[in-house]
């Protein structure tokens, strides 16, 4: 059962029970009502019965039957009993006269008072006592209220519930199909959208409301899945761009040293091209696996508490022993005075690739100018500026420099993969930290690396 059909039922049900159970609670109140004060008004006759019949004053008993004629409607089938008894004595021989229960009698002769229903007919009786005797009134009539009125009222709450539950009924249908008709038009909408045409969008509206969220939140869904959806192309073109350019290498080489016989140099100068370009793909394919791996936020990682400015001289050596002609300066200016803004909490080696991964870059595309280094601390965060001044990025391409092998539009002579930097903020991220990059064009390139402070004991 679709939700619509959900809403419409459940709609409907609460609705019926709502108006059943008011209905009824009106029918059965009014009834007991009635009932009660039938009864009243039968003790009210019975009580004025007995006075103007056993009062001696001529002139009372004539002003209360005159007040009774004129204030007291007469009742449908309304008749009067009124018998002396003698000490209860004859209470049998009244019943069979009168046809009345016992029981009734015996009730009215010891708590003074009872009510009687016999079908349609109400009894009500009182004990009446007048110069040391005992009489026994009772006044009997059809409560026309019980078998008309209530009679009416019940046909017209029948048809009132019927005429409800058909209103109801097209109220359930009307409201579920139109509170989800936005619903079912973004359904149908997004049947539409697959990975042909993912660049489609659902129409948002300016309302404020439910709907007008989830459409702004798929829309959004939408847009990180067509940027991850060419992310991926782009990685996939750009790795088997980079994986097949040695291995096409060492095929051709291959070849071209099989045709014929060669002289012994001649062979090891093949083997040494085959070997660099085995050892490319050797370096490719390592980088893809750890980038991954990176990427990767399953993966468990030991930290330990380090000293930011500790793991910048590490690197600073790392990087003398590789590029020894690098002019990498460490600025002191923003150093904290206080030494526990500088500690981290991390893993040491990939912190350790991460920073050196941009630094190699600050050098390598700066021609080896000076690469300023400087480390800076707040309440919160280790920073980590690495500043050059080389070729620059174009503004066109910041958007994909985290992208694997991407490659800036200037950086065509210049020896690398494009991983170093995506593989450099995956690490940063993976400690909860931030890696940003600022660049213009010909004047050089900033990163900034964030990493949180290491909780104090």
């Amino acid at each position: 059962m679709k939700t619509h059909s959900k809403v419409a039922l459940l709609l409907f049900a609460s609705n019926v029970l709502i108006v059943l159970l008011f209905g009824g609670a009106i029918y059965f109140l009014l009834n007991e009502y009635s009932y009660v004060d039938f009864y009243k008004r039968l003790e009210t006759r019975a009580t004025i019965t007995a006075k103007y019949n056993l009062e001696r004053n001529n002139l009372t008993n004539a002003a209360i039957q005159a007040i009774r004629e004129q204030h007291l409607e007469k009742l449908p089938q309304e008749k009067e009993y009124l018998f002396e008894i003698s000490n209860g004595s004859n209470l049998d021989e009244m019943a069979k006269k009168y046809h009345l229960p016992i029981q009734f009698l015996t009730t009215i002769w010891q708590n003074n008072k009872a009510n009687l229903k016999l079908e349609n007919t109400l009894y009500t009786g009182i004990k009446y006592s007048k110069e040391n005797k005992r009489y026994i009134v009772i006044v009997s009539a059809d409560n026309y209220y019980a078998s008309h009125h209530l009679s009416f009222l019940r046909n017209i709450l029948f048809g009132g519930i019927f005429f409800i539950i058909f209103l109801i009924v097209y109220q359930s249908l009307y409201f579920s199909k139109h509170i989800f008709a936005p619903i079912k038009h973004i359904t149908d909408n997004v049947k539409q959208i697959s990975s042909d045409n993912i660049h489609l969008r659902l129409e948002e509206t300016d309302n404020n409301n439910e709907i007008g969220e989830l459409t702004s939140t798929f829309n959004d869904l939408l847009n990180r899945i067509e940027t991850a959806f060419e992310t991926q192309k782009n990685f996939v073109s750009n790795a088997s761009h980079e994986l097949g350019t040695p291995l096409t290498a060492i095929i051709g080489e291959a070849d071209v040293a099989l045709i014929k016989e060669r002289k012994p140099a001649e062979y090891q100068e093949v083997l040494q091209r085959i070997l660099q370009q085995a050892e490319r793909l050797d370096q490719i394919t390592k980088s893809l696996l750890f980038l991954a791996q990176t990427g990767y936020e399953g993966k468990k990682i030991i930290f330990e508490v380090l000293r930011a400015d500790e793991l910048i001289w590490e690197v600073k050596g790392t990087i003398d022993k590789l590029n020894p002609p690098n002019e990498i300066i460490i600025d002191f200016s923003l150093f904290p005075d206080d030494p526990k803004k500088l500690t981290i909490k991390g893993n040491k080696q990939l912190l350790h690739l991460a920073i050196a991964n941009v630094l190699n870059n600050a050098c390598k595309y700066s021609h080896n100018k000076a690469v300023s280094l400087s480390i800076a601390a707040s309440n919160q965060q280790v920073v980590i500026i690495i500043k050059d001044q080389g070729v620059g990025i174009p503004e066109a391409d910041i958007p994909f420099i985290y992208d694997p092998f991407y490659r800036a539009s200037n950086t065509h002579f210049f020896k690398g993969y494009g991983i170093g930097l995506p593989l450099a903020r995956n690490i940063i991220k993976q400690h909860n930290g931030l890696l940003s990059v600022s660049s213009i064009l010909h004047a050089g390139t900033t990163v900034q690396i964030k990493l949180p402070l290491a909780p104090t004991a």
